[in-house]
């Protein structure tokens, strides 16, 4: 499963840092000295945004193995692992996916798949997963996985991110030269007060924008239980590894890669949750078996 932190908080990192560095080479000052020139900030809002998605993109799977220190296997090691292979590989197959590497780490009960081409992708589970699943269970829960990797919902979140951070970037420069002549009174080029107001308006709206993303988020999440469904021909396993997630305790996963694991926030935090309420999901498989 699959979203946000790395993905929003790398993204907004990324596209601060770059922000700075291009305003140290002197590229903002270039655009704001005379005025604002909307073609050229968009231009440039653009190259920056979209630089930011796509590097989180490609980092997602080495990040994703070293914040949960996942170890990748092969089938050698045991028994479990063996059938944990063999099943990732026949899902992959029926979803007409290349093998992606298959990782376990130690926690509770949890799941996601990241990486940045389909063929080339992270499927892990946790220990807590697979100890308190059956291995009917276990398999939707690999199935919906092996659905976001076929489905290529990374690539879709990245086409997002990319157009919202590049929304961020303008409009925190356009507000940033505002305050800037408004309230600082800088009368020639850009003062202090633009580039602090940038910086903030980066992060204020960055935070607002993943609102957008993880909508479009949640909305795959229904399509990947309907992705296992269809690969294990039924949408009841799915419906009992839901039931199952819905009775114990989830994985707090680090705080980079929490969105791409199973979450599930209350009230207005749901807004900022990358996966919809198990019982909404389960409702929706139901109606889809009926």
């Amino acid at each position: 499963m699959k979203r946000l932190v790395l993905f929003i908080a790398t993204n907004i990192a990324v596209v601060v840092v770059l922000s700075i560095t291009l305003r140290l080479l002197g590229v903002d000052r270039y655009l704001t000295a005379q005025g604002i020139d909307y073609g050229a900030l968009l231009v440039f809002s653009a190259v920056v945004g979209f630089t930011g998605a796509i590097i989180s993109l490609l980092l997602s799977k080495p990040m994703a193995k070293w914040t949960t220190r996942a170890q990748v296997i092969d089938g050698s090691e045991s028994a479990e692992t063996r059938w944990l292979v063999d099943t990732v590989r026949r899902l992959a197959d029926r979803a007409g996916i290349r093998m992606p590497e298959v990782a376990i780490y130690d926690g509770a009960p949890n799941a996601f798949a990241t990486g940045a081409f389909r063929n080339s992708a992270l499927v892990a589970v946790s220990t807590g997963l697979l100890r308190s699943m059956n291995r009917e269970e276990v398999e939707a829960v690999l199935g919906h996985e092996i659905a976001h990797v076929a489905n290529g919902d990374m690539v879709t979140l990245t086409l997002i991110q990319g157009v919202v951070n590049t929304f961020v970037v303008f409009f925190a420069r356009i507000v940033g030269h505002i305050v800037d002549k408004a309230v600082f009174r800088t009368e020639r080029g850009v003062g202090p007060g633009f580039y602090i107001t940038v910086i903030v308006c980066e992060i204020v709206f960055g935070l607002l924008a993943s609102i957008i993303v993880m909508w479009f988020s949640r909305r795959r999440e229904f399509r990947a239980d309907r992705g296992s469904a269809e690969l294990l021909g039924s949408p009841q396993p799915m419906i009992a590894a839901l039931r199952r997630l819905g009775g114990i305790e989830q994985a707090d996963l680090p705080e980079s890669i929490r969105a791409l694991g199973i979450n599930d926030r209350p009230g207005w935090m749901a807004l900022f949750s990358s996966h919809p309420p198990i019982e909404a999901r389960i409702a929706a498989l139901q109606q889809s078996r009926g």
